[in-house]
C-alpha cells in the first residue's frame, strides 16, 4: 500500500497508522460483500454475500475462505451478542435472529404491531441485552438483495428490542438507516442515513430505557455515501465512505482517509488485539492492520 494511498487531514491521525502496513485482499467473488463480524475465540471472521444469498468464513488461522450458510435468507448486517452468538439481520426473512451455541435458529423479531420489517440492514448488542437495528428497505427495492415486496410499514426506522423481547421504534426521521454504532460508553448512538443526497451520519443521546434524543448531523461525506461503521476504544469513527474509510474524532473531525480499491460497505476490527480492520467491499473482504483498537462490545 503506498503512502499516498493514506490522507492524513490532521496531526492525530498519523499515529494510528503505519503506512509501511499493507492492505490486503483475503479473498474476492463476492457480489456484494458486506456484515463483518469477528469471533475472537474462533479468530474467524464472517461475513455476508448479499445477492449470492450466502454467508461465508475466513480462518485466520489458516488465512483459508470458505461458505458458512447457504442459503442465507440474503443475510446482510452481523453481530455478537454478549454470550458471543451470532446476531443477523435477514432481507430475505425479513427477520432479526440468533444463532445459538447450537447452531439453532432464534427468531428476536419479525414484526413491528404485526406488520412486517422491511429489509434489517445492520444491528448493534447494548450491554443491558436490547438489539437496536435499522430497517431500510434495500432488501424489498427488487429482487436483488432479497424478495421484492411493498412495504407493510410503510417507513423506515430505528428499533429497539428490549431484553423481554418487545420491539419499539426508537428514531422514525430516517429516509434509509443504515449502518449504527454505540460509542464506547453507550452515551451516544451513531446512525448513518444512506438515503439522502450526500451521506450523512447522525448522532443522539442515549438515555435510560433506550430513548433517544438529540439527532443532529455528526458528518456528512462529499466522496460516497456512509454504510457500515465502527467504533475503536477512544470513540474515533472508522466508517465506509465511497471508496474508502474516514477516520473521525468524536467530535466528529475528519482526521484521516484510507483508500480501497472498490467501494466499501463496512468494516470491523478483528485481530488478536483487534487491531485488524475487516473491511468488506463491493467483490472482496480485505484486511490492514492499524495502531488503534477497535472498542470491545461484547
Amino acid at each position: 500500500m503506498a503512502e499516498s494511498d493514506y490522507r492524513i487531514h490532521d496531526e492525530r491521525f498519523r499515529p494510528l497508522i503505519r503506512t509501511s502496513a499493507s492492505l490486503e485482499r483475503l479473498y474476492t467473488g463476492c457480489r456484494w460483500s458486506e456484515g463483518p463480524v469477528y469471533f475472537p475465540a474462533l479468530r474467524t471472521l464472517l461475513w455476508s454475500d448479499i445477492p449470492n444469498d450466502r454467508m461465508l468464513r475466513y480462518d485466520e488461522t489458516s488465512g483459508q475462505a470458505g461458505v458458512f450458510r447457504q442459503p442465507a435468507r440474503y443475510t446482510n448486517g452481523n453481530t455478537l451478542d454478549r454470550q458471543g452468538r451470532l446476531v443477523s439481520c435477514e432481507h430475505g426473512g425479513r427477520r432479526l435472529v440468533r444463532t445459538e451455541h447450537d447452531g439453532a435458529i432464534t427468531v428476536l423479531a419479525d414484526r413491528y404491531q404485526g406488520k412486517r420489517f422491511n429489509s434489517p440492514n445492520d444491528v448493534v448488542v447494548h450491554s443491558d441485552g436490547s438489539v437496536w437495528f435499522t430497517d431500510p428497505s434495500y432488501g424489498i427495492d427488487s429482487d436483488y438483495e432479497g424478495h421484492k415486496a411493498e412495504s407493510e410499514i410503510g417507513a423506515r426506522h430505528v428499533y429497539r428490542i428490549d431484553p423481554a423481547g418487545s420491539v419499539d421504534v426508537v428514531a422514525d426521521d430516517f429516509t434509509q438507516p443504515n449502518g449504527l454504532a454505540f460509542s464506547p460508553d453507550e452515551k451516544r448512538l451513531y446512525v448513518a442515513d444512506t438515503g439522502l443526497g450526500d451521506g450523512v451520519m447522525r448522532v443522539f443521546d442515549v438515555g435510560a430505557n433506550g430513548k433517544l434524543s438529540g439527532g443532529g448531523e455528526f458528518a456528512r461525506c462529499k466522496t460516497g455515501r456512509y454504510d457500515g461503521f465502527r467504533v475503536d476504544t477512544e470513540g474515533r469513527i472508522w466508517s465506509s465512505a465511497g471508496e474508502a474509510i474516514h477516520c473521525y474524532q468524536p467530535d466528529g473531525l475528519l482526521i484521516g482517509e484510507i483508500a480501497v480499491p472498490e467501494r466499501v460497505s463496512n468494516l470491523v476490527f478483528g485481530g488478536y488485539k483487534r487491531n485488524r480492520l475487516y473491511i468488506t467491499a463491493t467483490s472482496s473482504l480485505y484486511s490492514l492492520l492499524v495502531a488503534a483498537n477497535g472498542a470491545k462490545t461484547f
